[in-house]
C-alpha cells in the first residue's frame, strides 16, 4: 500500500480519514460479551448471597448496580469493537481504538522488535487471533484483537519481513 499525500490533520481527530482502515473481525463481540457474563457472574452471584445472607439493602444496591453497569458495558463493546481498525502503510502500521478517548499508535517498521500472535482458548473458539507488535518503549507497543488467524499470520510475516527490510537500513 502506499502513503497518501501527506495533508494536515487535526490533532483532535486522531483517526485521519485518508487512511484506508482495515476491521477487526465482528466475532470479537461475542468473546467481550463471554467475558463480561464470567466476570458478572461471579459479582452477582456473590452480591445475590451476600444479600440473601444478611438482608442489608446495601447489597441489593450493588446487585442493581452491578446489572447496570453490565448492560451499560455490553452496549459500550458494541461500539468499541467497531472502533478497532489498522492500516499498513510504506513505512509504518496504525492502530486505532477507543471511543471516549480515541487512541491512534503508529508504529515504525523499523522501530519492531519482534511481533507476537496469540489465541486463548476463547479467541480459538471463535476463530480469532490476536497480532501483538513489541518495540524497545513499551509505550509504543500495539495489539490488534479480533482477526481471522491466516489474517493474523499474514500480517505477522508482512510485519516481520518490512520490519527486517528497514532495519537493515539503520
Amino acid at each position: 500500500m502506499t502513503e497518501p499525500a501527506s495533508s494536515p490533520t487535526s490533532a483532535l481527530e486522531p483517526w485521519p480519514e485518508t487512511v484506508e482502515w482495515r476491521p477487526v473481525s465482528r466475532d470479537l463481540i461475542w468473546v467481550e460479551l463471554i467475558h463480561l457474563a464470567s466476570l458478572m457472574i461471579f459479582v452477582l452471584v456473590g452480591l445475590g448471597v451476600f444479600w440473601a445472607l444478611t438482608s442489608h439493602w446495601l447489597f441489593g444496591l450493588g446487585l442493581a448496580a452491578a446489572v447496570v453497569l453490565a448492560v451499560w458495558r455490553v452496549i459500550v463493546i458494541f461500539r468499541a469493537v467497531r472502533a478497532w481498525g489498522y492500516a499498513e502503510r510504506d513505512n509504518d502500521l496504525l492502530v486505532r481504538h477507543g471511543l471516549l478517548v480515541r487512541r491512534l499508535s503508529i508504529v515504525p517498521y523499523a522501530r519492531m522488535q519482534f511481533v507476537d500472535v496469540t489465541a486463548g482458548p476463547l479467541e480459538r473458539a471463535f476463530g480469532l487471533a490476536t497480532v501483538q507488535l513489541h518495540t524497545a518503549a513499551a509505550a509504543t507497543d500495539a495489539r490488534v484483537p479480533g482477526l481471522r488467524p491466516e489474517e493474523a499470520s499474514r500480517l505477522r510475516d508482512r510485519l516481520t519481513a518490512l520490519g527486517e527490510d528497514r532495519a537493515e537500513g539503520l
